[in-house]
């Protein structure tokens, strides 16, 4: 026995940077090898060997997160003329690693969605589930996300998810009043000047 141990030491040594496999022969003894077993080995194992190194491996999202994504996804809505309000929830959910879809408001179609959602058409508007809140409160943001299960601040990787682009057909305020009909006073005609003489009527 002190032998065999002395010769797997001596396996292990040498194979300190090479495939390692354990297994066990047919009389029920345990091999560690860098070579595959034989035909007829069972119990086989494969091991890293002493010493070597392998490429860290991406980190999975956690399950906790894709259940929870599924069952209340989160929504947020902005517009591209909403600066400040729609930058702070944008922020305050990438701070807190929340996946998250942006969904910009700024035409017909995109305004009378939101107005089913929300019941107006201001932003920023967030959903987790069927919940919806307008506005943007820290507090409510992060009341929204713990009844949802979604883990708290520092528990995720920070995002950095940016802002959409903004839509090549829309239109700013500014330019839209450049293209406004513009607004003529309308100035009344002015009465014809009444004869004057002797005989002008009366």
């Amino acid at each position: 026995m002190r032998r065999y141990l002395i010769i797997v030491l001596l396996g292990w040594t040498c194979a300190a940077s090479a495939q390692l496999y354990r297994w066990t022969d047919e009389r029920g003894r345990v091999h560690l090898t860098d070579t595959p077993p034989p035909a007829g080995a069972r119990n086989i194992q494969k091991r890293e060997a002493l010493g070597t190194q392998t490429a860290p491996a991406t980190p999975a999202t956690p399950f906790v997160i894709e259940q929870v994504t599924r069952n209340f996804p989160v929504t947020l809505y902005s517009s591209p003329g909403c600066d400040a309000p729609c930058k702070l929830a944008r922020d305050a959910l990438n701070r807190r690693g929340i996946p998250f879809k942006e969904v910009q408001v700024w035409d017909q179609e995109s305004n009378e969605k939101l107005k089913q959602i929300s019941g107006s058409n201001e932003v920023p508007v967030l959903t987790v589930g069927q919940t919806v809140y307008k506005g943007f409160a820290q507090s409510e943001y992060d009341t929204l996300l713990d009844s949802a299960g979604y883990p708290r601040e520092g528990l995720l990787p920070a995002r950095s998810q940016p802002a959409p682009a903004i839509p090549d057909d829309y239109a700013t305020e500014a330019e839209r009043a450049e293209k406004a009909p513009v607004a003529r006073p309308v100035t009344p005609e002015a009465s014809p000047a009444a004869p004057k003489g002797p005989y002008a009527p009366r």
